[in-house]
């Protein structure tokens, strides 16, 4: 199994330590064709990329980009920030950006005292004290997911099931309604194998993505090699491995709106 590209990475506009250039430097000597500058998104308290760094942001890719052949794409780890599957990737957002990513995190600005409690402070519990959250927070956790890929024009969920967990089934069921992709997160280990085999029996494709916030673990795939060991996922089901590159819904809806 070969990576193909690897769609997200950080740098210090969020908290991560390498430059634009030294990820897409690590993506080329990586042999990977693409590579995604995927910092966190703008509601994240501590580490969200600030709206007016954008323009200097995309001079840094289109640097990287002719400096090392490689295809750098400007994307941003958007945060699901409540039930209705609003994110903190506005409308008036998405023209500065070519891939749009998801996922659910702590020290967040949630849309609601609601949203924070529903989404964020009844899961974290269950997860600091090792327990199964509540069918109803689990329900809660799933509409969020549902909700979001519905409304949005969202390429990956990333680290799904982290400390927020949800009906993978369910939500694996709408990402391959809308061609949205479940990332197989190489940072932390986010899902068992057999939830895996779960969300691969909906028809979901998957990308394998490192989660880099140095630039060496760019197109790292270590932790995804030894889940894939254990489930029976076909490598068909994975979308940036072995030459293929995905086809992003959220490219589409860029061309028929901008």
């Amino acid at each position: 199994m070969i990576l193909t590209a690897d769609y997200h990475t950080h740098t210090p506009y969020s908290h991560g330590k390498g430059t634009v250039y030294e990820n897409a430097l690590s993506a080329k000597k990586a042999g990977l064709k693409e590579v995604g500058i995927t910092d966190h998104g703008f509601n994240h308290l501590l580490f969200g990329l600030k709206r007016k760094l954008l323009g200097d942001l995309r001079k840094e890719i289109e640097e990287a980009e002719k400096l090392t052949g490689v295809k750098v794409l400007m994307g941003m780890e958007s945060n699901l920030i409540s039930v209705d599957g609003d994110t903190d990737m506005k409308e008036s957002d998405l023209q500065y950006f070519d891939i749009y990513l998801c996922g659910i995190h702590e020290v967040l600005k949630y849309k609601s005292l609601k949203d924070l409690r529903n989404i964020m402070l009844e899961n974290y519990t269950a997860y600091k004290f090792g327990k199964r959250p509540s069918d109803k927070v689990i329900s809660n956790t799933t509409k969020a997911y549902i909700n979001a890929i519905k409304n949005n024009p969202i390429d990956i969920l990333t680290h799904i099931n982290y400390k927020c967990y949800c009906d993978l089934k369910e939500v694996a069921k709408c990402c391959a309604d809308y061609g949205t992709y479940i990332e197989i997160n190489t940072k932390k280990r986010h899902v068992s194998a057999e939830e895996l085999n779960l969300m691969a029996s909906t028809g979901v494709k998957f990308l394998i993505d490192s989660d880099a916030h140095t630039p060496d673990r760019v197109g790292d795939i270590k932790l995804a090699e030894e889940i894939l060991s254990e489930a029976e996922i076909p490598l068909e089901h994975i979308e940036n491995i072995n030459g293929k590159l995905p086809k992003f819904r959220f490219k589409e809806y860029k061309e028929k709106n901008f």
